[in-house]
């Protein structure tokens, strides 16, 4: 059965290849099997408002409107530091590193399970420790095998299947309710730049858009911004640390390790969930 985030990737992927022809709503519904109706239906029951509206959203224009609105975002994260607690969404983010000997020992006595669980952007396979979260990827087949990439990630650690507990986890991950004041605890393991660059993504709130020079000189590297874009590619715990929101100048997503179709879902889902907010609070002045 074909899951909503998938029809969703499959008409942004549509939209993209057929950008010059401008193609409508019935054409749009058309490709991916549903009636305009029940197309029109999907996406507000995903997103929250119309298609058209989301579909602004994943455009280059928006998205380099969103660099020029959020020039300033690194700046300030850099003057106030990068050491505390991120927000994301309405609960907190705290990220903690291995340590050099586990790092070197890949995580030898550390025990990890994991567990596959639904999301907003298709399953997701999630796994962690008692310290934290230390993997997040989405699995798109049957033939992905994502515990064979969590053994590569953390060689010397115990694995075994946890579903009860990664579907616990699953909840709060997407969770946009009342905020939680307990952090949503990460546990990575990466060199020291790498971890001051997803530190720094913490930092970069949902519905903003930043380049991947703004993170180099957040983090005072001013000029190691491909140094950035492969410590952004390396991070292990997707949408957590939200590399999604690390873009080229340009206004081009660039490469995402789960595809560009899942990159601007998640940017134009958190671009419709700041769009209602503001609709909300608007409503609540007036």
């Amino acid at each position: 059965m074909i899951s909503d985030y998938e029809r969703i990737a499959s008409a942004i992927q549509f939209i993209e290849e057929h950008a010059g022809d401008q193609p409508t709503l019935d054409e749009v519904a058309l490709h991916v099997g549903l009636s305009p109706f029940h197309f029109q239906r999907l996406f507000r029951r995903w997103a929250g408002i119309s298609p058209k509206r989301f579909l602004q959203f994943v455009t280059v224009e928006h998205a380099k409107g969103l660099l020029r609105s959020s020039a300033s975002v690194m700046d300030a994260a850099f003057e106030v530091g990068l050491s505390g607690p991120a927000r994301l969404h309405d609960h907190f983010v705290a990220l903690e590193a291995v340590t050099p000997g586990e790092y070197k020992s890949g995580g030898a006595g550390i025990d990890i399970g994991y567990g596959v669980q639904a999301s907003p952007f298709g399953d997701m396979f999630l796994a962690t420790t008692d310290r934290g979260i230390c993997g997040l990827r989405f699995v798109d087949d049957e033939t992905d095998d994502a515990v064979d990439w969590l053994r590569r990630l953390w060689p010397g650690a115990r694995l075994f299947e946890d579903r009860r507990g990664t579907s616990v986890l699953a909840e709060r991950v997407f969770d946009s309710g009342p905020a939680s004041s307990e952090p949503l605890q990460l546990f990575v393991r990466g060199t020291n730049f790498q971890v001051a660059v997803w530190k720094a993504l913490l930092k970069i709130p949902p519905g903003r858009l930043v380049a991947y020079e703004q993170v180099a000189q957040a983090i005072g590297r001013p000029t190691a911004s491909r140094a950035v874009g492969s410590a952004v590619g390396a991070n292990r715990i997707s949408f957590l640390i939200p590399c999604h929101r690390v873009i080229r100048t340009s206004g081009a997503m660039g490469g995402y390790a789960w595809g560009t179709p899942r990159k601007r879902a998640m940017i134009g889902w958190e671009s419709s969930l700041g769009h209602r907010e503001a609709e909300s609070r608007a409503e609540a002045a007036g």
